[in-house]
């Protein structure tokens, strides 16, 4: 009696789904299916208008990789510094000689008794009060003496740092001038510590990008001076349109850092189009106090050592706000506009490697894909029902809910899809097969041995979940590392596979298992279930 009370619990507990677990289920297979549908048609709800996103593979577009040209950033940093030694010797009243920069090296003389001095401030690591020593400290850089002349320059690791600062600096550039043209899902990584790789699914003329990133948009405002004995200095600069030379002084009355806004507008009075700019408290500052000291002079506007234009001085500009004009259609005033905006990238870049992916081919590979898919997911399903019949098209069933799944949870996070990604998903398909053949394969062992046929099946499903997890989980960690080791592509293709295995576990375990138990529960006196 014990026995049968026993077995009586048992197979009610076999059969046991409450009806809250089978309300979950529904409802999270039909959250998923509802996103993954909204890739095929049109919906109004701004929630449900999340898509998939084609990668440059599949919809074609442009491929950029940039490189960071980090010379003028060191010549500018060693040129800086010149400021603070010259400040250290004028403090120790010691008079230098032919200080010059280099070869990215600052050079100069001093008399023999000053020697020993001037090594022992660069040098003495104990004194932290010594603020020449710590701004070397802060620099990675090294002095050296040669022939009665001393040498400083970055050193090696000097060199990294400042390359791996130039480098964050021009991504964040490089994506805000991106993100203003409104390129859809731009893809833009870092590659080694001096270059950059930027994708443009479906631009498949990179023109006007590769222009607004070739420049440098390093602006600033000067005065133009006959005086080439200028103490701060002076140099010759050409126009932009035109090959005249104006003397203009190397003192920066302000730059684009001053710049809090930059739009197009059209002149009323002049009927042009010019470059309307607003700038932050100090950069008005500045600018008012030139204006005022300034009238009737000329001030150039130099963007990338090139003079835009220069206008004469005819009142005091205290408002912080003015007009750059040069002759601008409305789509370069847009564009100067958009590079005032993203700010001036800290060193120049060079394309170094450009490829354009049509469109035409980009479908191809989408047909392409969808046809191994198709053609494979068919296979799958005639060869499980043929082999497993009933329980075959349960499996079908769950198999074609795990897709919908995984094109949902996808579509939620608007996943970019990657050829490889297709690739993952076709494994996906693979694995849930192997998964099903495997509890199928040990509920035939167990129907051997056991008459009853609802102990049978929920044997098979229990004794089988150690071998399911053990290979799935490691699936996941190779596309765990596989995700942060590689690059796009084989992101791509670990994305969807590891995705691919939760919706798997879970098609297989919760769906598949509860049609499994309805079936075999009405069905449950019958021999040769499978």
């Amino acid at each position: 009696i014990l026995k049968k009370l026993k077995n009586k619990f048992h197979l009610n507990k076999v059969l046991y789904f409450s009806k809250l677990r089978i309300f979950f289920i529904c409802l999270i297979t039909l959250f998923f299916i509802v996103f993954a549908s909204s890739n095929l048609f049109k919906l109004s709800n701004d929630l449900l208008k999340k898509k998939i996103n084609l990668g440059l593979d599949l919809q074609g577009g442009s491929y950029l990789l940039l490189e960071i040209d980090n010379t003028p950033v060191i010549e500018q940093k060693l040129q800086n510094l010149t400021i603070t030694i010259k400040n250290y010797f004028k403090e120790k009243n010691i008079r230098i000689k032919n200080l010059k920069l280099i070869d990215q090296k600052l050079s100069f003389s001093v008399e023999e008794k000053f020697k020993e001095k001037i090594i022992e401030t660069f040098t003495d690591k104990e004194s932290d009060l010594n603020p020449y020593y710590q701004r070397f400290k802060s620099h990675q850089l090294d002095i050296v003496e040669e022939n009665d002349i001393f040498f400083i320059n970055f050193s090696k690791q000097g060199i990294v740092e400042l390359k791996i600062s130039s480098q964050d600096q021009a991504l964040e550039i490089v994506r805000r001038r991106i993100d203003e043209i409104g390129t859809n899902e731009p893809n833009i990584l870092k590659r080694g510590n001096d270059r950059i790789l930027v994708e443009l699914p479906g631009l498949d003329d990179p023109m006007r990008i590769k222009s607004l990133l070739g420049k440098t948009a390093n602006l600033t405002f000067r005065f133009i001076t006959n005086n080439t004995e200028d103490s701060f200095g002076a140099e010759k600069l050409k126009y932009e349109d035109n090959d005249e030379e104006e003397v203009v002084s190397k003192r920066i009355i302000l730059s684009g850092d001053n710049l809090l806004d930059a739009q197009p507008r059209m002149n009323n009075e002049t009927n042009e189009t010019v470059v309307s700019f607003t700038l932050d408290r100090v950069g008005a500052k500045r600018f008012g106090k030139a204006t005022s000291t300034g009238i009737g002079k000329q001030l150039a506007i130099v963007l990338d050592g090139k003079i835009i234009s220069a206008p004469v001085i005819r009142d005091t500009i205290a408002s912080g706000s003015g007009q750059i004009s040069g002759g601008f259609t409305f789509q370069s005033a847009t564009d100067l506009a958009l590079l005032l905006r993203s700010g001036a990238l800290p060193a120049p870049l060079n394309i170094v490697e450009e490829r354009t992916v049509g469109p035409d081919l980009g479908q191809d590979s989408i047909d392409a894909g969808m046809i191994a898919l198709v053609i494979g997911f068919v296979l799958v399903i005639v060869f499980i029902f043929v082999k497993y019949k009933i329980f075959g098209l349960i499996t079908n069933v769950a198999l074609i809910i795990n897709l919908f799944l995984l094109v949902g949870i996808l579509t939620i996070f608007e996943a970019t899809l990657t050829l490889p990604g297709i690739a993952g998903i076709i494994l996906t398909v693979g694995m849930a097969v192997d998964a099903n053949v495997l509890i199928f394969e040990r509920i035939k062992e167990e129907l051997n041995n056991e008459k009853n046929n609802l102990i049978a099946f929920d044997s098979g499903y229990t004794k089988s979940k150690t071998a399911i997890l053990d290979a799935n989980i490691t699936t996941l960690l190779a596309a765990i590392i596989l995700f942060f080791m590689g690059s796009g592509p084989i992101k791509g293709f670990s994305l969807t596979l590891g995705i691919g295995i939760f919706t798997t576990l879970f098609s297989v375990y919760f769906i598949a298992r509860l049609l499994t138990v309805l079936y075999v529960s009405k069905n449950k006196e019958k021999e040769g279930l499978i």
